[in-house]
């Protein structure tokens, strides 16, 4: 662990951004990061520096250099910044793979918390795919769950497995309600999402992700029930959004009411079973398909259930919108 830490904590830094009020600037916030690649491109979250009119990026040697924004994309939470003149002796913490990560293995996160810069933690991965919220009306999927302290100045810092690869980017915690302190549960934004997001970033400054729009979720036993469906597993529609690529495809929602046990369930959605030949047994598996497989223009073959008939559907994604207007 002492050998792991003096190979990665040089890369770890603490970002302080300002924000100009009238003629002053004023301190806005502050989070961690760390060295991409030896060109000076320094990976956080975007809620660390969206908004920032000023960045400063200080190194574990109390080097302290201004720095830019890149790229950011809020529906992943990561963004990029840039340094130009990078202290010597740094080496860029490589990317892991999220096929080596399992739960129960052990991690280490790097990072800033309350501002005591190179804190390092220890910890499992508690959980493997979970969705946290994005910032926007999205979520990230896949995001790794692990009880390894993290709390209010993590946000951006690595999450490392014993080689000192980077497996996830730390963003959230669960504070149980009980204020900004961690309660034992934090989220790391997977690498398998940053290794696609990142380097779009630094190409082109921002991310286009791929859109069915659809709202929907796992197909339940009463749903099996009240709709008589031949199968027990999928993503159910519940609502197909006006104009969306689902929409476009002819994909139809929930149209009606009835009752099961006491329940009242909407009914006559389709169910999507497969895309493209992969099978789908949950709502979660089209989220993380179109996510990592898939971009804005692609044409996907989806296989669905409706009326107790497989059907065949072809849906051309669109780029993913901002936000997505409430069902009133």
């Amino acid at each position: 662990m002492t050998q792991l830490y003096a190979r990665a904590n040089p890369a770890v830094v603490s970002i302080t951004t300002y924000v100009e009020q009238g003629q002053t600037v004023m301190p806005q916030g502050q989070g961690s990061g760390f060295v991409f690649d030896a060109s000076g491109h320094i990976v956080t979250n975007a809620h660390v520096v969206h908004g920032a009119d000023q960045l400063e990026v200080t190194f574990s040697g109390n080097d302290t250099r201004r720095a830019e924004i890149i790229g950011e994309d809020l529906h992943s939470d990561l963004a990029v910044v840039k340094v130009d003149d990078m202290p010597s002796g740094i080496t860029p913490l490589p990317l892991g793979s999220m096929d080596e990560v399992a739960v129960g293995q052990t991690v280490v996160a790097i990072g800033n918390p309350f501002g005591y810069g190179g804190t390092l933690t220890r910890g499992i991965v508690s959980a493997l795919g979970r969705n946290i919220p994005a910032l926007t009306s999205f979520s990230i999927p896949q995001a790794i769950q692990t009880d390894a302290p993290i709390n209010p100045g993590n946000s951006g810092g690595p999450l490392l497995n014993l080689k000192g690869e980077v497996i996830g980017i730390n963003a959230q915690i669960e504070t149980g309600g009980n204020g900004r302190v961690n309660s034992g549960i934090g989220f790391a934004i997977p690498v398998s999402i940053a290794s696609r997001v990142i380097p779009k970033l630094i190409e082109d400054g921002s991310y286009s992700w791929g859109w069915l729009g659809v709202r929907g979720g796992d197909l339940t036993l009463t749903l099996v029930e009240a709709m008589q469906l031949p199968v027990d597993k999928g993503a159910y529609i519940a609502e197909v959004i006006s104009g969306g690529a689902a929409d476009k495809a002819g994909l139809r929602g929930a149209n009606k009411q009835t009752t099961v046990d006491g329940r009242l369930v909407e009914v006559g959605g389709d169910v999507i079973i497969a895309i493209d030949g992969t099978p789908v047994h949950s709502f979660e598996d089209i989220l993380v398909y179109i996510s990592l497989k898939t971009s804005p223009g692609q044409t996907v073959q989806l296989t669905i259930v409706r009326n107790g008939e497989t059907k065949e559907v072809s849906a051309t994604l669109q780029p993913r919108p901002n936000e997505v207007q409430e069902t009133p």
